[in-house]
Order: structure tokens, then sequence, then C-alpha cells
């Protein structure tokens, strides 16, 4: 027998169901066996908006994946989201980023394995999250650093979309799929 699901405040599709709502709304099968997307397929053509939003910019996008995947660990770890750093801590790994550079976005400021182009895309995140709109001196850095208006277009919806996605997971309380461990790789969350 299939263990019960741990329920968010909107109901988690099962998995078999989830699966039927995204190959109906086009999202791709796999999807449907994340927690946040479980959620999302009870509004299908919803789910289908964020995950194209998101799959662009995970599959086809400009932006180098690996300052991609640090700013949503900070993200993550600004807005207290271990759905977010859980989920990312993998995704990241996978895409070669270092556990040390993960952890660096903690407190980059003070982590010296970051150079100018990181500390540019990571201020631009702090001043998203911290008041929803890059600084003018951290979008001039991110300027100087990442030269090409595409990348820097991407870097602000990045940006914006994984904190739209934080703020979907904590307002929808989803929780982590079963057997996940939280806050990789030492269980510590923010204060």
């Amino acid at each position: 027998m299939t263990p019960p699901i741990r329920q968010a405040r909107v109901p988690r599709l099962p998995v078999d169901e989830a699966k039927a709502a995204a190959d109906e709304a086009g999202v791709p099968n796999y999807m449907a066996e994340l927690a946040i997307f479980q959620v999302l397929l009870n509004h299908p053509s919803l789910a289908r908006a964020v995950n194209d939003l998101l799959a662009t910019m995970l599959w086809h996008g400009a932006l180098d994946s690996r300052l991609r995947e640090l700013v949503i660990m900070r993200i993550g770890w600004l807005t207290a989201s271990d759905y977010e750093w859980t989920q990312h801590w993998r995704v990241a790994l996978g895409l070669g980023v270092s556990a040390e550079d993960l952890l660096g976005v903690r407190d980059w400021r003070a982590y010296r394995g970051f150079g100018p182009v990181e500390r540019a895309v990571l201020a631009a995140t702090d001043d998203v999250v911290r008041d929803g709109a890059v600084s003018a001196e951290s979008w001039a850095a991110c300027a100087r650093e990442l030269s090409d208006r595409a990348v820097l277009i991407e870097l602000v919806t990045a940006i914006g979309a994984w904190r739209m996605i934080a703020s979907i997971l904590h307002s929808l309380e989803v929780p982590l799929e079963d057997g996940v461990e939280s806050w990789p790789p030492d269980g510590r969350a923010p204060v």
C-alpha cells in the first residue's frame, strides 16, 4: 500500500492523477513526481505556464547554469524555502556546482570562493528579495560582468521567477517529497 501523501493547503494529487493532468496540460510527465507540481496540477493550465517559464531558463537559458543555481539557492536561503533549497541542491550538484559554492550563498559576502560576477548576481538577488527590484549599484555591476542583454533580462527574470516559486511554496505549504532530507547537506536552516 502506498504511504499517505503529506498535504499542502491545496491537496497534492496522487502521482497517477498528477501524471494524467500533466499529460493533458502538456507538462512533462516526470514533473508530476514533484510535490510542487502535484499541487499546481490542480490548475493544469497554470501548471503548464509555470513549467514553461522555468523550463525555458533551466534547459534553454542564456544565463550560465551555475549562476542561475546560485541565484536559486540564495533565494531559497533568504526566504527560508526548504523545498527550493533542497530541490536545487540536487539540481546544482548535478550540474557540477560545488557544495562549497552552494553553501557559500548562505553568507556570500564573507565567502572567498566567489568573484565579481557571482557577487554582482548575488547582490542583485538580495536586492530583489529585499526591495522588489535590482538597485542601480547592483545593476551596474551585473551589466559590467554580464554584458549580453538577453543574459541580463534572463537574470532578472530568473530572480523574479524563483522568488515567485518560493512564495507559492510557502503560501500553499508545499511539503518536501516523502523521504527527502531537509536542508542538505547539514540540516541547517536559516535563522
